[in-house]
């Protein structure tokens, strides 16, 4: 039924980026591009750099997109330059380093207080990563959020790569403070039956504002039926791969739940690939950023598996603290004041485009 539906669409995923792109063909990197009709996120990211990783451009331009499956002819999109900088902007490196010259110069109280403990995980490139400097994306966004809202407690950033224990076990029983970073459902949106897993972090977990916006995709075989697929629901009845603590609230938020697909969990993103690859899986389901690099680590390209086009994710990630823990709500307070912060000086978006470089950097010198 599944089948005869989606086989009445004529083009493949891959068929439809080849179509589309002509609209954004002229576009360049480190340049201003205006969205033409016909344009989506992964053709304007594949005519600017080669590539349908368009987390950059949507981290570039968080505060004028609003939808990423929909995009509004006549927007004005700032493509960033492959150093991570903006069109005529300061550098990335530029910018941090100003940043921790200012705050180096900013007094700090000697009072005593507990060092703050926080916790992450490997696997999770950019985002969080051991190899990565500051431990990437996620964990420096942290660590810096503390620096600039004038702590002046110690911290640490200790590596759990057991996912499913920061928030089932270590913050909980106090082990760790803060873990990064975790999706927060809408709290407000009842519409569609919890899972525990929304239950638990809805009402046991104080959580800070948003760090980052996660675009996540829906990754199959060109060949496949649902690479076509254009709305939630044909993907209805496949078997969906995500990694195991990897949260399923982004799905069941879109409606897509264990009671109509098919959910396997392996370890990491590579054996999500490699379960689409062998048939085990029709769809892996994972951010778009991590696609790209898991892709190139594989030695992979869209003619093994593409990006659906139509259908993608969208997701808060915030810093965690469980409820019971004393000192919860003052930790997260000062996250959000260094992270405000941060937004406001444009460092935010700075430590983003430099982890992403050097993760970019890596991946190249290990394909040569």
């Amino acid at each position: 039924m599944h089948k005869q539906k989606l086989n009445t669409k004529v083009m493949t995923a891959t068929a439809v980026l080849t179509l589309t792109a002509g609209a954004a063909a002229a576009q360049e990197a480190c340049t201003n591009y205006t969205v033409q009709d016909g344009d989506t996120m992964a053709t304007i990211a594949i005519a600017a750099y080669g590539t349908s990783n368009y987390q950059p451009i949507f981290n570039a331009n968080r505060n004028s997109i609003t939808n990423p499956n929909s995009l509004e002819p006549g927007l004005v999109l700032a493509l960033p330059c492959k150093d991570g900088s903006l069109p005529n902007g300061q550098s990335a490196q530029e910018l941090i380093a100003a940043e921790e010259q200012r705050a180096a110069s900013v007094k700090r109280s000697n009072v005593y207080a507990p060092p703050i403990k926080m916790v992450a995980g490997n696997g999770w490139e950019p985002f969080t990563s051991e190899s990565l400097g500051g431990g990437g994306i996620m964990t420096r966004l942290a660590t810096t959020s503390l620096q600039r809202a004038g702590n002046s407690r110690d911290y640490s950033v200790s590596f759990v790569d057991d996912w499913s224990s920061h928030l089932d076990t270590l913050l909980p029983l106090g082990a760790f403070d803060i873990s990064i970073a975790w999706t927060i459902p809408d709290c407000t949106n009842r519409t569609y039956e919890w899972s525990k897993e929304t239950e638990a972090r809805c009402t046991q977990f104080v959580a800070s504002v948003p760090v980052y916006d996660v675009v996540g995709g829906f990754f199959t075989l060109p060949e496949s039926d649902y690479a076509s697929a254009t709305k939630f629901e044909d993907l209805e009845g496949s078997t969906i791969c995500r990694m195991a603590g990897w949260s399923m609230v982004v799905l069941e938020e879109v409606g897509l739940n264990r009671e109509n697909t098919t959910v396997v969990q392996p370890n990491s993103a590579r054996e999500c690939l490699d379960a689409v690859l062998t048939g085990t899986a029709d769809v892996a389901a994972f951010e778009v950023d991590l696609f790209a690099s898991t892709m190139k680590d594989m030695g992979l390209t869209s003619a093994d598996i593409v990006e659906n086009p139509y259908v993608s994710t969208l997701s808060s990630m915030s810093f965690l603290a469980h409820r019971t823990n004393p000192f919860a709500r003052e930790y997260i307070a000062m996250m959000n004041k260094g992270l405000n912060e941060m937004r406001e000086s444009g460092e935010w978006y700075a430590i983003i485009s430099d982890t992403l470089r050097e993760q970019n950097e890596k991946l190249n010198a290990a394909s040569n």
